[in-house]
């Protein structure tokens, strides 16, 4: 029986308004920042607490040659997914545990308090607290200890299906996220109760 389910953040429970614009404005081909913000080593140290958000937007600058666009990147604002929240409402009042894992920052607590998503869950597990990210089976690990379940007992989804490995591996029923209506549909073959019944909030 699945009593709690975790979800993956971004992509999933909040979105980034990112500025087509940004990079050009700085003289910069588009997806340099990106590319090198989300390559290793720079990604894996800072989900695994090794380096600051801060100091991670530090080094991105200086391997674009633009510490103005870094830190422009840096402040791009977000938005929480409305039916996402709706959902996970709606599984907590009919009694399954909804966390959050993250490959994040540390400065993830703070983003979700200020935004008000944290309120909506159980826990919120981040890779740069526990010392592993997704997709390796230890996070999946800590998560599981935390909540006091067995694998089998959590669901999991994430937008990049890479990262579902750990946690398929250790037993945890597993989805890709592609949007409200198909996760639904995969809690409810799962026997998540009232998977189905959402009300979208404001």
């Amino acid at each position: 029986m699945i009593r709690a389910v975790l979800f993956d953040l971004d992509g999933v429970i909040r979105h980034f308004d990112h500025d087509p614009t940004l990079e050009a404005r700085h003289g910069l081909a588009d997806g340099t920042i990106a590319r090198i913000a989300f390559s290793s080593p720079l990604i894996d140290e800072v989900t695994t607490g090794l380096l600051t958000r801060e100091e991670w937007i530090i080094r991105v600058g200086e391997a674009a040659g633009s510490a103005a666009a870094a830190q422009e990147w840096g402040r791009t604002p977000f938005a929480a997914d409305g039916d996402v929240l709706a959902l996970v409402d709606a599984l907590r009042s009919h009694g399954t545990v909804c966390a959050i894992l993250t490959n994040g920052t540390d400065t993830i607590d703070e983003e979700l308090r200020d935004s008000g998503i944290d309120a909506h869950f159980d826990r919120v597990f981040n890779s740069a607290d526990i010392g592993h990210a997704k997709p390796d089976v230890r996070a999946f690990r800590h998560v599981v200890a935390a909540l006091d379940l067995a694998p089998e007992e959590v669901f999991f989804l994430d937008d990049s299906p890479g990262k579902l490995s750990g946690a398929r591996a250790l037993g945890m029923t597993t989805h890709h996220f592609t949007g409200v209506a198909a996760l639904r549909t995969a809690l409810h073959a799962a026997g998540v109760p009232d998977a189905t019944a959402s009300t979208p909030i404001p």
